[in-house]
């Protein structure tokens, strides 16, 4: 029952914007943590960010700080991925995932359930 879908992926232009977008099912957001991810060919999967279920507090991982927020819709059961002065290097598949009553981290493994992943391509 419990499900993420991601969306809001696609072709973006270096220095543009993007807004990703994860709609659970199946649980509640305060009772979650919720990862955003990402993978590249050939490079290990990295967490980007987090919004915790319990207050909501956010995480982000140094490369994207001052660029990508987090946020959550709570009556839209959806989790936000504002993304700004998007770089090349910021081409990946990028995942949601959940972390039941957890803090958020940026280790894959600790999360449970995962949506199937959006790509987003910042090109010229």
């Amino acid at each position: 029952q419990l499900q993420l879908v991601e969306s809001g992926g696609g072709l973006v232009q270096p220095g543009g914007s993007l807004r990703l977008s994860c709609v659970v099912s199946g649980f509640t957001l305060e009772h979650y943590a919720v990862g955003w991810f990402r993978q590249a060919p050939g490079k290990e999967r990295e967490g980007v960010s987090c919004i915790m279920g319990a207050g909501g507090s956010t995480d982000y991982t140094d490369s994207v700080k001052g660029r990508f927020t987090v946020s959550r819709d709570n009556d839209k059961n959806t989790v936000y991925l504002q993304m700004n002065s998007l770089k090349p290097e910021d081409t990946a598949v990028y995942y949601c995932a959940a972390r039941h009553w957890g803090v958020c981290v940026f280790d894959s493994y600790e999360f449970d359930y995962w949506g199937q992943g959006t790509q987003v391509t910042v090109s010229s």
